[in-house]
């Protein structure tokens, strides 16, 4: 079912749509790399699609540690309605 009143990014079509053209657009920055010639500072950039999967690495990477993040910062729903010197709940 497609509602007219929802937005565009949240409709099937288009998340199908714009994952195919974040796909296609990786697709050609990596083809591009073969015929540009980069000046890498250390060795393993020239390697085939090394941005690509740095940068593909790298996310997981950040996702990760947010998570791991998460677990120490992460507090109780009820946290704010709570008075920690006494217990109680305030019902304001």
């Amino acid at each position: 079912m497609n509602e007219p009143n929802q937005h565009w990014l949240l409709r099937k079509e288009n998340i199908r749509r714009l994952w195919m053209v974040f796909i296609v657009i990786l697709a050609l920055t990596v083809v591009a790399g073969f015929f540009v010639h980069q000046h890498e500072s250390f060795g393993i950039e020239d390697s085939v699609g090394f941005f690509a999967w740095y940068g593909f690495i790298t996310c997981i990477g950040m996702v990760v540690f947010a998570k791991l993040l998460g677990v120490f910062l992460k507090r109780p729903e009820n946290y704010y309605d709570t008075d920690a010197s006494k217990g109680e709940v305030h019902d304001d």
